[in-house]
């Protein structure tokens, strides 16, 4: 049992740590299907609720020299034949899982192979495709020259007759047992990849740009029967209802392997070449070339998106009943599917790279289970034999395998590395799940500072003692990575079904980009508000309570903050400011006046970004405003952090100008006022005469523009001025104004 009191002890010497370090803590968390497929898992299955339980056991049945395996094609005997590349070989697996090469071709690639009679099998090789006829013995003849770059598929049927679909035009040729062949079927693909019967006898032929499915019937009249976003379509498998499931991806997926010098003319392709020049990728078993065209269409008409944007699924599975109607049971942007198999209980088997993945398909709708994940990059081929054994094949390296039907004893799950952006502190990592007596699940982590685990890391920990919370005992790091390891018995498994992982971050300084100084007198009524004129920021004022106007401006000057209005000697202040640890804000306001050294507190422990200043409580003049962003609420005194940034200068003025009359004079029949406007604080902005109090005409100045501080004006009116006088209103900048009247 563990010691509860160094447990507890522990627990608070990290509560303090944490108090004195950072912000509030955050969570890593897998518990979901999609969270645990991120990983990588060994001898461990993931089902569609998410739970990691223990996998069937896996057996090394052959590891072949060929660095890809193809294609299985089981003999009466119960052998297995292994077509392979880069070395043309087929391999013969008996029964006891004792191996021999059993044919070698000129050629390099073997992808297809189909039963002869009398034991022997076919096998077409590519490039410069050529069908061989190999009896038992292993002694060979050529059968067919198609004269055709690529053999993909091959197919036999029911007479005896070879179907072989090949690239790079797209044809399908039917082979007499005589070995006399013609073009059955001339698609309008470039590559026919998958051939197979149906129980009518009818020849379903997928083809490559574009990704399509046809039943071509005995007369080579064909019918499309799915027409895929994909661009390949890569193996079909029926059940024992007649239902056929399709496998279809979207070029050829990266292994990581080096590019050999045999691939440039071996290597299966993808993509219409349409006369472009086909460029080798990493993967020796693709060959990628430029297609902008892109290949092949929707069923509702539109056409496949570059197989390189983000999102674009790598491969699907598509489910077509006898009667043509079909549905898609799978999909995924991860993972392309190499080939289809059923189970001993009929559920659908899915090979796939480039992680070596084997799912299942169960249930209505059909749900995904990781099955295993094999140890190479592709699983190219599956085969269940008449016991219910499962066989794979698989690519980088060239291996094969049997899945057994009981329990792997061990299995570990490594998750994919937490990123917590900055360097943190570690919390607790609690699990969940349920351990039957006989097993067990241990929980580990390590920490480093690259976004890729290597030797700079920091070692695996010891197993974590308690599920309900233990504490994270790895260096504070920016990755954390986390380790199950579960461990069973005879007969059961323990389950997984959550991990979470608890992080504090290094506290960072709150920033504050930017402070708007708004014109003056520019209020926003709440976006919320009815009824009064709520003004947004205004609340909680010192000064003497004031009845607001609701002088509405155009609504094509509304603001995010509200509808945009007017209030004399009112002052908006705005800004935007955030914390890169998600912390909550608060903020002080403080104002200086030009000259003055100190800062006075306008208002603080304000949680929102804008502020309305009443500046009649203040001297006219230049000022500037500083705002000063906390994450104190989010953090404890000692490890609370400031942000600060100061606004640009601007102008407070609540003093009208001066209307000072010099001369009023009349001569010849009219009247001329001569007179300065002068202010303190703001230029002149406009001044006006009316004769009657409700027509306003503008006067301008002498030298023609109001721009500074003192104006000289000279207004003539024709004839004398009426008993009721001339009225002079001027107006500064910050919308003060000053009326006199002339007699």
């Amino acid at each position: 049992m563990p010691n509860i009191k160094a447990l507890g002890a522990a627990a608070c010497m990290a509560a303090a740590a944490a108090s004195l370090y950072a912000s509030s803590p955050k969570f890593f968390q897998a518990a979901t299907q999609q969270d645990f497929l991120k990983g990588e898992a060994q001898n461990l299955s993931i089902d569609n609720r998410g739970q990691l339980t223990l996998g069937p056991a896996t057996e090394l049945v052959y590891e072949t020299p060929a660095p890809f395996l193809w294609s299985i094609l089981p003999a009466a005997d119960g052998s297995l034949f292994i077509g392979t590349g880069n070395e043309g070989k087929v391999f013969r697996v008996d029964a006891q899982g004792k191996a021999s090469s059993f044919f070698d071709a000129a050629e390099l690639e073997v992808h297809a192979l189909a039963p002869a009679p009398n034991g022997g099998l076919y096998v077409g090789t590519s490039p410069d495709g050529r069908i061989y006829k190999v009896d038992r013995s292993g002694a060979s003849t050529t059968f067919f020259e198609p004269g055709e770059k690529y053999i993909w598929a091959l197919a036999t049927d029911a007479k005896g007759n070879l179907f072989a679909g090949t690239g790079e035009k797209g044809t399908v040729y039917k082979i007499s047992a005589d070995g006399k062949g013609a073009v059955f079927y001339q698609s309008k693909a470039t590559h026919v990849t998958a051939l197979a019967f149906d129980k009518a006898g009818n020849l379903l032929v997928g083809t490559e740009s574009p990704g399509r499915v046809l039943r071509v019937d005995q007369d080579g009249k064909a019918f499309l029967l799915l027409d895929t976003p994909f661009q390949e379509i890569r193996a079909f498998r029926f059940d024992d209802k007649g239902v056929l499931y399709v496998a279809a991806v979207n070029g050829r997926p990266g292994s990581g392997a080096p590019p050999t010098p045999q691939a440039d003319s071996s290597s299966r392709p993808s993509g219409d070449s349409g006369g472009l020049t086909p460029v080798v990728t990493t993967e020796v078993t693709a060959v990628v070339v430029d297609n902008s065209r892109g290949s092949g269409a929707s069923q509702s008409g539109g056409t496949t998106a570059s197989r390189d944007d983000k999102g674009t699924p790598k491969g699907a599975v598509y489910r077509i009943s006898p009667d043509g109607l079909w549905d898609e049971v799978w999909q995924s942007s991860d993972d392309s599917p190499y080939d289809l198999a059923f189970d001993a209980q009929a559920r659908l088997l899915i090979a796939t790279g480039s992680k070596g993945k084997i799912f299942r398909l169960d249930g209505e709708p059909p749900e995904p289970a990781l099955v295993t994940r094999a140890s190479a990059q592709q699983v190219t081929a599956l085969y269940r034999n008449a016991a219910g054994d499962i066989f794979y094949a698989t690519a980088n390296p060239g291996k094969l395998y049997k899945l057994s039907s009981t329990l792997a004893p061990q299995g570990t799950y490594e998750s994919d590395p937490k990123d917590a952006e900055i360097v943190s502190t570690w919390g607790t990592i609690r699990w969940r799940g349920t351990n039957p007596p006989g097993t067990k699940v241990e929980i580990s982590t390590r920490s480093g500072n690259t976004e890729t685990p290597d030797e700079n890391w920091s070692n695996w920990s010891a197993a974590y003692a308690t599920a309900e919370g233990s504490p994270i005992t790895s260096p504070k790091a920016r990755y954390l990575q986390w380790r199950a390891t579960l461990t069973g018995s005879r007969s059961a498994t323990p389950v997984l079904t959550s991990v979470t992982a608890a992080y504090l971050q290094r506290n960072l300084r709150p920033e504050v980009h930017s402070v708007t100084v708004h014109p003056p007198g520019i209020v926003f009524q709440k976006p919320f508000s009815t009824g009064d004129p709520d003004l947004a920021g205004f609340e909680n004022q010192t000064t003497p309570d004031r009845k607001l106007t609701n002088q509405a401006m155009s609504p094509a000057s509304s603001s995010s903050l509200g509808r945009r209005t007017y209030e004399k000697g009112l002052q908006t202040l705005a800004w935007r400011a955030d914390d890169q640890n998600d912390d909550d804000l608060r903020y002080e306001v403080d104002y200086r006046r030009e000259g003055d050294a100190a800062w006075k507190i306008l208002r603080k422990d304000l949680d929102d970004t804008v502020l309305v200043w009443d500046t009649t409580t203040v001297p006219n003049g230049t000022y500037f405003v500083r705002v000063v962003a906390s994450d104190a609420p989010s953090n404890g005194a000692a490890a609370a952090l400031t942000g600060e940034l100061v606004s640009t200068a601007f102008e407070i003025d609540n003093s009208p100008p001066a209307v000072q009359l010099r001369s009023v004079r009349n001569a010849n029949g009219a009247t001329t006022v001569v007179f300065d406007v002068v202010d303190d604080n703001s230029p002149i902005q406009r001044v006006e005469y009316s004769t009657d109090g409700r027509e306003w005409t503008p006067i301008f100045p002498t030298d023609g523009i109001a721009d500074s501080r003192q104006e000289h004006y000279e207004l003539t009116v024709s004839g004398p001025i009426g008993p009721r006088g001339l009225s002079l209103r001027a107006t500064d900048s910050m919308n003060n104004v000053a009326t006199t009247q002339v007699n």
